[in-house]
Formats: C-alpha cells, sequence, structure tokens
C-alpha cells in the first residue's frame, strides 16, 4: 500500500531586522522528494497560511532541484494545503523543510505543534531537517515535558549560523534544542548527518536532506500498511 507523506513548508519570504529574502531551503524539499516519489512515496505540501512557498537558494545545475523545479509536484507545493485543515495522523509521516523562513512561522507556531503532537501520537513519523527542527520547540505531548527533552536530534549548528544567518535569525536553534533538553550533536559545518531516535528522524543541513528522506524511507518500509 502506498505510504504518504506530509512536507509542512514555510509562508515566510523574509527575515529578521535586515529583511533578507528567504523562503524554504530548495535542495532540503526537492531532494527528499526525489528519494521518496522514486520510491513510489506520494508527497503532499502544507504550510501555516496556505498557497504559495516561497523559496530560497534554488540551483539549476543539480539535476534533482531542476527536476522538481520543473515539476506538477512544485506546482502543488504553490498551491499547498492550509495546514490547520489538515489530520497530520492521515500521513505515515510529516517532515519539516528548513531554510531561513521557518524560524520566522514554522517555529512555536500552534498549528505545526499540533501536527506534531498529532504525528507523534497516532505513531507516525516525524523528521525535519536544517532549521526545520524549530518545528520540534514548545510541542507538549501531554506529559508536562518539552518533546525534545532527552531525544537525540541535530539541526543547524551554531557555528554553521555564525557564517550564514547569526544577523538574521531569533535565535541559535542548537541552543534552543539544548535549552528544552535535546542531546544535541552535530558534524563539521555543511557535512551531512543524520540522527534516527526512534520515529524522529533530524539532519543537520542541506547535505543532510537527501540521506535523512533515505531514513524515512527505511523506516517506512519497517512499518505496516493500516488496515
Amino acid at each position: 500500500m502506498t505510504k504518504h507523506v506530509l512536507f509542512i513548508v514555510t509562508n515566510a519570504a523574509e527575515i529578521g531586522p535586515n529583511h533578507r529574502k528567504t523562503g524554504f531551503f530548495f535542495a532540503e524539499v526537492a531532494h527528499p522528494f526525489d528519494v521518496l516519489d522514486k520510491a513510489g512515496v506520494a508527497v503532499e505540501f502544507a504550510s501555516p497560511a496556505g498557497g504559495w512557498t516561497p523559496f530560497d537558494a534554488y540551483d539549476e545545475s543539480d539535476p534533482a532541484q531542476k527536476a522538481f523545479f520543473e515539476s506538477k509536484a512544485f506546482r502543488r507545493l504553490n498551491r499547498s494545503r492550509k495546514l490547520s485543515e489538515i489530520d497530520a495522523a492521515d500521513y505515515d509521516a510529516i517532515l519539516v523543510p528548513g531554510g531561513l523562513g521557518p524560524m520566522v512561522d514554522i517555529q512555536r507556531n500552534a498549528d505545526v505543534q499540533r501536527a506534531v503532537v498529532r504525528a507523534w501520537t497516532t505513531g507516525k513519523i516525524v523528521t525535519a531537517v536544517c532549521h526545520g527542527p524549530c518545528s520540534l520547540l514548545g510541542v507538549d505531548i501531554g506529559d508536562g515535558k518539552p518533546f525534545v527533552e532527552g531525544k537525540q536530534v541535530t539541526g543547524f549548528s551554531r557555528t554553521e549560523e555564525l557564517d550564514y544567518a547569526a544577523a538574521d535569525v531569533p535565535y541559535e536553534l542548537e541552543d534552543a534544542l539544548r535549552a528544552e533538553g535535546a542531546q544535541y550533536s552535530s558534524a563539521g559545518n555543511w557535512e551531512a548527518h543524520v540522527v534516527v531516535d526512534g520515529r524522529l528522524i533530524t539532519g543537520q543541513n542541506p547535505a543532510s536532506a537527501a540521506p535523512l528522506a533515505k531514513e524515512l524511507l527505511a523506516a517506512l518500509e519497517k512499518t505496516t500498511a493500516p488496515a
């Protein structure tokens, strides 16, 4: 039976006091989509506001990015469903791509938090890459503790941010994850690093997007299809 994954994508087109242009980081949608689509996994797209989803760092020399840019899936992405109208339990997994945009409208967003809780408490897989793990901040699955407390996670590192967008982001993602009790780890700057902690899968940066999708695919293949 076909598996279904919901990508939760930012609507934010700028960030910070310098009004830096942003959105989702293109490779962090295109590369996971490429892995999942080739495996026959159905992908749907949602965003906090629905509709248009701005993007950043498109590289047409990357075959996977170019193919996604020219695909029907990309057109569907830009007519994304409104997250509040979706039940994350209808999917086998959720995936939150990064880019700087999520630090505007994904982090501590009530609808995003509800999606994480709903996916997790119904036994689904929760995945996020780069700045996408900001979606996990402030999440409470009902036990009164931060969702990430005690969990092994990664995300865009403090040292990577220093050379990228320290003047634009509202806080350091690594520090925020650690503050909520996450067992954070990272590789060298811009090196692929994926952490699997049960049904929680996180990736550090753009280089981690395809490896994260491969771990997600492996996890999906282990799950039994719903009746």
